[in-house]
């Protein structure tokens, strides 16, 4: 059983919304889950595609292995470093906001 590996760092959304699709396709075949991840209407949902499709490429083409035989074994998504941000305000004062930013990590494995 072979482990192929994609990860996209500092993806400019927030991990709890990328979170929401990725439990989604968890544990399901890489070819069905890109099928599915193409009809969901969401951000995340192409991001995660583009992660997917990194990792099924670099099974193809690293490790010799047939995009039909991978399964999602884990997807993760890890928080990463917020972006600190001002807004003016009233009075000439300024509100500090966070903009999130998040790490997608999905490893394939094969069925045998």
């Amino acid at each position: 059983m072979q482990e192929v590996q994609a990860i996209t760092k500092y993806v400019r959304m927030s991990h709890l919304k990328l979170r929401q699709v990725a439990r989604e396709i968890q544990g399901m075949h890489a070819m069905q889950a890109l099928d599915l991840l193409k009809f969901i209407p969401r951000k995340s949902a192409r991001l995660i595609h583009k992660t997917l499709t990194s990792a099924i490429a670099n099974a193809e083409n690293n490790h010799d292995l047939s995009s039909n035989l991978l399964t999602i074994s884990s997807i993760v998504i890890q928080q990463g470093p917020s972006w600190k941000r001002f807004r003016p305000s009233a009075r000439g004062m300024a509100h500090r906001y966070k903009k999130g930013t998040s790490h997608i990590h999905v490893k394939l494995t094969t069925k045998s």
